[in-house]
């Protein structure tokens, strides 16, 4: 995914328009992303890129930690479930360590030895 700021879009829209033959394009507004720039193929409806985009938008946003779990699936509008399936099939962990992870790991491995 590539993303570029209203300034660079405004110089130049066609470097943004080649970037989304190849992926969508995230707009950002200050440091956020405002909106989305997806490459229609002649024989794809506005509806069908959109049922294409959102999945892979709420991935990437997930992925990044700009959402969480719950809102990258309401994005996505797939079930919570689905989602989850989604982001395992891409190689995206649904849950990711912290730094509590191994003290948590090692309480549980005392709890399940008594």
């Amino acid at each position: 995914m590539y993303a570029t700021n209203v300034r660079t879009l405004k110089k130049n829209p066609s470097a943004a328009l080649r970037h989304a033959e190849e992926g969508p394009v995230v707009v950002l507004k200050g440091n956020h992303p405002n909106a989305v720039i997806l490459h229609l193929e002649p024989e794809q409806s506005i509806g069908e890129s959109e049922q294409a985009l959102l999945p892979a938008l709420a991935a990437s946003l997930y992925k990044d930690g700009t959402l969480s779990l719950g809102a990258a699936a309401q994005l996505s509008k797939m079930g919570l479930s689905s989602f989850a399936g989604h982001l395992s099939s891409l190689g995206v962990e649904v849950v990711g360590k912290d730094e509590t992870t191994e003290k948590e790991q090692g309480d549980l491995a005392r709890w399940l030895v008594l």
